[in-house]
């Protein structure tokens, strides 16, 4: 992520976790690093994210997100538009 000049911030959630539709005003840059996450994004398709897996969701992008069965820990960061 720092070699594409973004700034990561590291969080962490419990098994289960939910977090309800709603929209970034930039464009996001997410990594799975352990256990596993599942956003729904707007045209409703479901993407399971697990270890390394990379979601970049566009500015104004809706997306929902539940937290695996033990949880979940990412990296996430704003990525500027150009």
């Amino acid at each position: 992520m720092r070699a594409e000049g973004l700034e990561p911030e590291a969080w962490a959630n419990g098994p289960g976790a939910t977090y309800a539709s709603h929209e970034h005003a930039y464009h996001k840059v997410l990594y799975c690093v352990s256990s596993s996450i599942t956003f729904v994004l707007v045209t409703a398709e479901s993407l399971e994210m697990r270890p390394g897996d990379r979601l970049d969701l566009p500015a104004g992008w809706p997306h929902a997100a539940l937290a695996g069965p033990e949880g979940v820990r990412c990296l996430e960061a704003a990525k500027r538009e150009l």
